[in-house]
């Protein structure tokens, strides 16, 4: 049965630092919808209504899209070990680019890693957990390198103009707000 609060209490941070994947959902009025996995060390939550979570280069770039048009923002974690829980945090997000008001102090939060393409900054208005009985048991064995190996073969420059080139559009030809 799914329950629902008005912000994140401790048991449920704790629950949030303890997974090594989320899933981002955001959608403009019109388009694709999109749900996304993100990993690493990207996300911290900074109290029981704000998380702020890092966005790294990708092949696309939906989530800015999006919340140039709508400021919906999901995020979701499941538990894929010990006791079955999902747990959704909804709310209102803004993006922070590298040189926007903000960017150094949350960047700060996070260890340093040259293709930071945002930060997004996710005010929660409502906590939802449910079951998670469908979910299956899985072990989590380590972080990939594959990223790291990506941008240790580029340039900034050269991670800048792979923005440009593949992240300033979304999949529906939308802007996503990408410095040029």
């Amino acid at each position: 049965m799914a329950k629902q609060f008005p912000e994140l209490d401790d048991a449920q941070q704790k629950f949030i630092q303890d997974q090594h994947i989320f899933f981002v959902g955001t959608a403009a009025p019109d388009g694709r919808v999109n749900i996304s996995p993100k990993g690493m060390d990207s996300l911290r939550v900074l109290g029981p209504n704000r998380v702020v979570w890092m966005n790294l280069t990708g092949s696309g770039n939906e989530t800015a899209g999006h919340l140039l048009e709508t400021n919906r923002m999901t995020l979701m974690w499941c538990s894929f070990t010990t006791r079955p829980l999902i747990l959704r945090t909804y709310g209102t997000a803004h993006t922070l680019h590298v040189g926007d008001a903000g960017w150094e102090e949350l960047a700060d939060l996070f260890p340093d890693h040259r293709s930071a393409r945002q930060i997004y900054d996710l005010q929660i208005d409502l906590v939802q957990t449910s079951c998670g009985y469908a979910v299956p048991f899985m072990e989590f064995q380590s972080d990939r390198d594959t990223m790291q190996k990506w941008v240790d073969g580029k340039s900034d420059e050269d991670i800048r103009s792979y923005w440009v080139e593949r992240n300033s559009q979304t999949i529906d030809g939308k802007p996503t707000g990408v410095p040029k």
